[in-house]
């Protein structure tokens, strides 16, 4: 007897997997390894930046006061006492029309409060010592980067969560994080069914397949910032089926299987689940592609039984592995980030299902298009190699038609906190 499933929408789908989401394990590891990483404590400054009042440019530093009232018709000469570059600090003091020649990330003389750079000045000798002629004045604190302008002692200046970029971890090396407090990598476990598929290397034989679905979620469990773990197919035999997923699943943080979640006779997940003792926290939703994803819990353990059509498991992935991964590593936004679009073609197929079409966005005239990059079926592979986002269209609709403005999914981009109330 075929089991009954009432679909759920997509937001309860979200809603029901981030309810089992858990806080990811941390780790310290090197500043040399840490790019890409999600940054496990906020990043403190431990001082101020700069630390001290420090020029950011070639110049010379005078009195602001000495500068009073020159101008080109009335300039006024000062004499250089001492020179100094960066990392050195200035012995003397000037005074009345004295000044410091001084080199980019110095430390601002006492009794100084300008720095003039040398484009400014005519620089020339008199009876041996250096000088230069000045013709415009300067108010107190010009071309000064001042103590803790960059950073204050104690501020926080990177929230955990945040994936480490360059940028980011030339912040770590300012404030002498040796060792980086991250997230650590979760591994999730892959496993493709069918009897149909072959591996990559394999000759095609009639009614066989290649694997693609365990390399796809592969890359993009790796996109994520989690580890791959392939552990093969599945044989169509229920016990052997379980005995394996029962294996594997000790193993892993999370669990992927592709296929084997509909009502044929050889899927057997859904019977798995009931030997498991699983908590299926839903077995369809009102989307397509993927309406069979079925999601289950394990003492504290997601199981994501996505499609075994490659388009349907890669959007099952995008919408509810993603963001389980992400919030474990405490992100603000797991989930993709959603824009606006205008349609460049129309999509008359209507569905009671809300849609997540594979698509292509791009900018122009100071607009966002879009377009489907191939055939919207949830077997087919070849649509979702241009693909840079994922259009979604609203249940119940009687179709969109060019120029039609629709929601978008960036399957890049900065994330969101909940992008799919609609749906």
């Amino acid at each position: 007897m075929v089991d009954i499933r009432k679909p759920i929408l997509v937001s309860e789908a979200v809603s029901a997997v981030l309810n089992h989401a858990k806080a990811g394990e941390t780790e310290f590891i090197s500043i040399d390894d840490c790019e890409e990483r999600y940054l496990a404590s906020d990043l403190i400054a431990d001082h101020d930046v700069p630390p001290f009042d420090r020029s950011p440019l070639d110049g010379f530093a005078i009195r602001a006061v000495d500068s009073q009232g020159v101008t080109e018709e009335s300039p006024k000469s000062f004499k250089v006492i001492e020179e100094i570059g960066a990392g050195a600090v200035a012995a003397k003091i000037p005074t009345q029309n004295e000044a410091i020649r001084i080199m980019t990330g110095a430390q601002i003389p006492a009794g100084t409060d300008v720095i003039v750079m040398f484009e400014l000045v005519r620089e020339f000798e008199k009876e041996g010592e250096a000088y230069f002629e000045l013709t415009q004045s300067f108010q107190s604190g010009d071309n000064i980067s001042f103590q803790g302008e960059d950073a204050q002692k104690g501020a926080s200046l990177v929230q955990k969560g945040v994936r480490i970029t360059p940028g980011i971890k030339a912040l770590l090396a300012t404030f002498g994080y040796a060792e980086v407090e991250v997230f650590k990598k979760p591994k999730v476990g892959i496993i493709a069914t069918g009897t149909e598929l072959l591996d990559v290397d394999e000759e095609l034989q009639p009614g066989k397949i290649r694997n693609s679905n365990a390399y796809m979620v592969a890359a993009q469990i790796k996109k994520v910032g989690a580890e791959p773990v392939y552990f093969g197919q599945l044989v169509d035999d229920l016990e052997e089926s379980f005995q394996k997923i029962s294996l594997e699943l000790e193993k892993v943080d999370y669990l992927i299987t592709t296929g084997g979640v509909s009502v044929g006779d050889y899927d057997f997940l859904p019977e798995i689940y009931k030997r498991l003792g699983a908590n299926v926290l839903f077995n369809k939703i009102a989307m397509r592609p993927g309406s069979v994803t079925t999601v289950a819990e394990v003492n504290g353990k997601l199981l994501f039984g996505l499609s075994g059509n490659p388009s349907a498991c890669f959007v099952g992935f995008e919408l509810l592995v993603r963001p389980a991964i992400l919030t474990s590593f405490s992100v603000g936004k797991p989930h993709l980030q959603k824009l606006q679009a205008t349609l460049v073609v129309d999509n008359d197929k209507s569905n009671n299902f809300s849609r997540f079409i594979r698509s292509y966005m791009y900018f122009d005239n100071g607009k966002f298009y879009v377009k489907p990059t191939g055939l919207d079926k949830s077997g087919v592979v070849s649509s979702l190699a241009d693909a840079n986002c994922l259009m979604m269209l609203p249940g119940g609709a009687n179709g969109f038609q060019k120029g039609d403005v629709v929601d978008v999914l960036l399957l890049t981009g900065e994330g969101s906190e909940w992008p799919w109330t609609t749906v």
